[in-house]
């Protein structure tokens, strides 16, 4: 699925000017594989990228991914953010560059890196890489500076255009001029009315002058709009600016080192050094006075939060800016209006939707803010950070005690919206003297999180480097301990997983915690069943079950201890026993609103119904599993699922939908690197789905399971639970990819390789090597055969 949304802003304000640079973005994406968008703070890279980022998306088959780095601090964690931004599920156990390599490694797509400066090196490193061994990614980036790779394009964003002094104004000057386009526009958001006349273009042609095009500056000017009229913000910026000219020197520690980027984007932090800062230059000294400006118009409530929220790492919302802005000097409902203030003056940019409102800072502003922060003294921004991580430790904490219930889905959405704090607060805790156990608390309680939704690349990074930083005999070491088993267990490693559980649970036995002995039986049962020894995994799942549950102890394990020994059951052919098993924690499930752990005792339950012959009742379980598999986003339940529907459609006659589930299972097996014997009952689900619809289809098997492999999981789902009666591709047996495919629908066309390189955004030389692979695969000696195939295969969906 195609995440082109992950960490890309909510639109507040209209998009102003800059149709050339669009259309030169595009130009140089189609031509070259890596295009830098360079430029001064405030100058618009982000909001350029975010703009033209629509107009690209149909060029590339597997989607355009926007990752954005501003909240990223710690250079290691560059392709962690990849992983994210790319819904990347693997569970090979690799390092995080070699999951990137391999699951790009024949995409169509284009990854967009907003804000590399503060991260240049790692992110040159990455890309470099990913370009030389990858066919068609390509890379957009943006950064103070060009990334240091060979063979990248280079676009200096430039300043909006402003009238030269003494120069007539033309008829209609927004027209001619960008930025006074962009202050008008602003303007009128504040004062409703106004516009461009013939008595104020004079004064706010000077007043853009003054702010040298740079479009934050502007901004943050128009705001004054609402109690200032122009010559009136001439005069005073125009005198801020004089003030400010005079008292820098090159070496001021508190210029708001500028990493914006854009109206409504960041651009990280200044990657000049002390020997040529940029502080000292016009532009930056001019960004500097407006920032300046605007602090000083605030009201004191509103400098307070400013400061204290500069230290969140992406964006937040109200409830953790409560927790870490109110305090000393400013209580909750004077925070509550110093929040809105700061949005209403554009230094704070409100996200997310009409439900869940967001904040976040341009780089520039939280700069700004962190350099008053610290005039507080030498520990006001370890304090703040500290809070940050308390929220964080709170906030996962409450997740976990409401994950088993109704909540799973929204919690999910959260933990993900969280992902830029939590990181800042493990990157604290591994980096702050005496917060080691802090960190370790709080990884051991996102085990839910990082286990449900198969992001077991970022569970095990962070828990390994905690875990070797903090070796002392702690119960936040013993549940961290078994955690990381359960990422390995996920991964097939029972080798690496079986010696922690058992240290955490010895370890867990000598501090004396029930509750955390009572938490290792699910994976000790778990290295057994992965090993084959069904009969000790039995055991210990039968043990944990005598037991009746610990004060403290996690329901959703429980649970798991009833999904494991139904499995083994099962897969022992005991069915009854299996079957009895998941409707009693099932209608314990049903109790709460719980869907996870519910999910897979439906697929258990649905397994051993298809292994009885019961094929209605089978289906009935395994769609509704899928359902709740989609709710809570668990993709390797999904592929198991869809597996064993496959099987039911199989016995019950239907070919077709047996083989396209069985490709788009496939697909997810493929994208996540999951070795296919993994699951032990499920070899014969597998094996049996295939055999009987390859027998049922006969030659026409391949189409149908490469249709399925076409299919995204989400598309998948809905097709296994008939809510779209076709999938994504008509079942034509096609050896083309999917971008051949669409070249050859264009040869249809009657589209010279020039103009089809031109359709598709792409270099004249890639369209003449998709036509001649197409005319390769299919054995064809023209262009005209081509057309024809092509338009036969149009035809199957008519």
């Amino acid at each position: 699925m195609t995440r082109q949304n992950i960490g890309q802003p909510v639109r507040t304000s209209s998009f102003v000017g800059r149709r050339q640079e669009t259309a030169e973005v595009k130009r140089l994406v189609a031509a070259h594989r890596l295009v830098s968008l360079t430029g001064t703070g405030g100058v618009g890279k982000t909001r350029l990228v975010l703009h033209a980022v629509p107009r690209l998306a149909r060029s590339f088959a597997d989607g355009v991914h926007i990752v954005q780095l501003a909240g990223v601090r710690d250079a290691s964690l560059v392709p962690l953010a990849l992983i994210e931004a790319l819904n990347i599920r693997d569970v090979s156990g690799r390092s995080p560059v070699r999951v990137l390599v391999d699951h790009l490694q024949d995409r169509e797509s284009l990854l967009v890196l907003d804000n590399c400066e503060h991260l240049a090196d790692a992110c040159a490193r990455l890309v470099e890489t990913l370009l030389a061994e990858t066919a068609a990614v390509r890379v957009l980036a943006t950064s103070r500076h060009p990334l240091d790779v060979p063979a990248q394009h280079v676009l200096e964003v430039q300043p909006l255009a402003t009238p030269t002094p003494g120069e007539p104004l033309p008829p209609k000057p927004a027209l001619e001029y960008p930025a006074l386009a962009l202050f008008a526009d602003r303007a009128a958001a504040v004062l409703p009315g106004f516009s461009l006349t013939a008595a104020n273009q004079d004064a706010v042609a000077a007043l853009c002058r003054r702010l040298d095009g740079l479009p934050l500056a502007i901004e943050l000017a128009a705001v004054r709009m609402r109690a200032l009229g122009v010559q009136q913000l001439l005069e005073r910026l125009d005198r801020r600016y004089r003030l400010l000219a005079d008292t820098v020197d090159g070496t001021d520690g508190t210029d708001g080192t500028d990493g914006t980027d854009g109206t409504d984007g960041t651009d990280g932090t200044d990657g000049t050094d002390g020997a040529g800062r940029e502080d000292t230059l016009p532009r930056h000294r001019t960004l500097r006075a407006a920032v300046d400006w605007s602090h000083d118009l605030c009201t004191r409530e509103e400098r307070t939060v400013w400061a204290r929220a500069s230290v969140f790492a992406g964006s937040f919302d109200l409830g953790a800016a409560e927790e870490v802005c109110a305090g000393p000097g400013l209580d909750r409902d004077e925070l509550v209006d110093a929040v809105a203030g700061l949005v209403d003056k554009s230094l704070l940019l409100r996200d997310g939707d009409a439900v869940h409102a967001r904040y976040r800072m341009l780089e520039s502003i939280r700069q700004y803010g962190l350099d008053r922060l610290r005039e507080d003294g030498a520990h006001a921004e370890e304090a703040a950070r500290r809070r940050v991580r308390d929220w964080c430790l709170d906030f996962v904490e409450e997740c976990e005690r409401r994950w088993f219930g109704p909540d799973q889905p929204e919690l999910v959405r959260r933990l993900h919206a969280e992902s830029d704090l939590i990181r800042s607060a493990f990157e604290f805790c591994l980096n702050t003297p005496g917060e080691l156990r802090a960190g370790l608390k709080l990884a051991g309680h996102l085990w839910f999180f990082w286990f449900a939704t198969g992001a077991l690349v970022e569970g095990r990074y962070w828990l390994e480097r905690l875990l070797a930083a903090a070796p002392e005999p702690t119960v936040a070491r013993a549940r961290a301990l078994w955690a990381l088993a359960l990422m390995l267990l996920s991964q097939g490693n029972a080798v690496r997983a079986a010696p922690l559980v058992e240290e955490a649970r010895e370890l867990a036995l000598r501090l004396g915690d029930e509750a955390e002995v009572a938490h290792t039986f699910f994976g000790r049962g778990g290295a057994c069943l992965i090993s084959g020894d069904y009969e000790r995994a039995k055991a210990v799942y039968e043990e944990a079950l005598s037991r009746p549950p610990r004060a403290g102890e996690s329901m959703s394990l429980v649970g798991f201890k009833y999904v494991e020994l139904a499995h083994v059951l099962a897969i022992q052919g005991e069915y009854d026993r299996a079957m009895a098993l998941c409707e009693e924690f099932r209608q314990i499930c049903l109790a709460h609103g719980e869907q996870w752990i519910h999910s897979y005792l439906l697929r258990i339950l649905a397994f051993a119904e298809w292994a009885k012959g019961d094929q209605m009742s089978a289906r009935v379980h395994a769609r509704e599993c899928l359902r709740l598999k989609r709710a809570v986003g668990d993709v390797f339940g999904t592929g198991m699922t869809l597996e064993l529907l496959a099987a039911v459609h199989a016995r019950d006659g239907e070919g077709r939908p047996a083989a396209v589930l069985l490709g788009a299972a496939k697909r997810i097996w493929q994208d996540a690197h999951v070795a296919l014997d993994r699951t032990p009952s499920h070899g014969p689900v597998r094996t049996e789905a295939e055999d009987v619809a390859r027998a049922l289809l006969g030659d026409g098997f391949k189409s149908a399971y490469r249709e399925g492999l076409e299919l995204a999981s989400d598309h998948a789902v809905a097709y296994a639970l008939g809510e779209r009666e076709s999938a994504a591709r008509p079942v034509f047996d096609s050896p083309l990819t999917r971008r051949e495919t669409e070249v050859a629908e264009l040869i249809a066309e009657g589209l010279t390789n020039q103009q089809i390189a031109d359709r598709l955004v792409v270099a004249l030389r890639t369209a003449e090597g998709h036509v001649e692979r197409i005319l390769s695969k299919l054995g064809f000696t023209s262009r005209s055969q081509a057309a024809v195939w092509a338009e036969a295969r149009r035809a199957t969906r008519t």
